[in-house]
């Protein structure tokens, strides 16, 4: 693949970035494999300092030459990435719990309130449903005292009438006495 413009330049400054030796950046080859870059530490550096558009190849730079030096900083930044994207989920996964946990007390909580409210609301209920018994089978006895109140204030006029009746007369007597 053909570097061009801005991603040459890039690969052309992580390829000179490193001033100190490749051997200190790159992990001691491992006894199982055989080394993925030149074994002489001349070797890397002279590659390493090829300019991508110096090349009769016309500007196409190998693989070797992009990819090895950033090889181990890529993968330590991938893996510091992931380790940091990784604490970053299970803090946002705890937090949602969390907050699932928050609601699913607060909904226990007013489940319990409205249980409470509704024990209230039957007690108000039966008592209600007892008053009005109490109220019907005093009904009786409040139809008696209203007969007797309107029997009282018959015979309440019937005072006023007779104590009327009863002046007139003495005024009538005291005349006949007069005479």
């Amino acid at each position: 693949m053909a570097a061009t413009g801005d991603e040459a330049a890039a690969m052309d400054s992580i390829s000179r970035a490193p001033s100190v030796p490749l051997a200190a950046t790159n992990p001691p080859p491992s006894s199982s494999g055989p080394a993925e870059g030149p074994e002489d530490p001349a070797e890397s550096l002279g590659a390493a300092s090829k300019k991508p558009g110096t090349n009769s190849d016309g500007g196409v730079e190998t693989a070797e030459e992009a990819v090895e030096p950033a090889e181990p900083d890529i993968n330590e930044l991938c893996t510091d990435m992931f380790e940091k994207m990784s604490i970053f989920l299970q803090g946002e996964l705890t937090a949602t719990c969390e907050d699932y946990r928050l609601l699913e007390n607060m909904n226990k909580l007013t489940s319990l309130k409205y249980m409470e409210m509704k024990d209230i609301s039957i007690n108000i209920s039966r008592n209600l449903q007892d008053l009005n018994n109490k109220y019907a089978s005093l009904q009786p006895y409040l139809d008696q005292i209203n007969q007797i109140e309107e029997q009282v204030s018959s015979l309440e006029q019937a005072a006023y009438k007779l104590d009327a009746y009863s002046k007139k007369l003495e005024a009538r007597f005291k005349k006949l006495e007069k005479r």
